[in-house]
């Protein structure tokens, strides 16, 4: 098990819970998820949540949307619009 303080912290958005800043990461190995340590912004609540529910913020200048603008990419390229 490792746990990886973030420094600077990672805008993210935890699935169900909100914008936050991840600040920690913690790896219990290789049959586990990655589970980031969140500070939500909007309720100051700490959340510790697996890989598959935390996304990057977007970011404009690196090019990155928001995951429902991906999201709908992705289908439009796979012909379900």
């Amino acid at each position: 098990m490792s746990f990886t303080q973030l420094d600077p912290p990672l805008p993210v958005h935890v699935e169900g819970k909100g914008k936050g800043y991840a600040f920690a990461v913690i790896d219990y190995g290789q049959e586990h998820n990655l589970i980031w340590v969140t500070g939500l912004s909007e309720s100051g609540e700490i959340w510790c949540a697996p890989n598959p529910l935390v996304r990057l913020e977007s970011n404009w200048t690196m090019g990155r949307k928001t995951a429902a603008t991906a999201a709908d990419r992705t289908m439009r390229l796979a012909g379900n619009t």
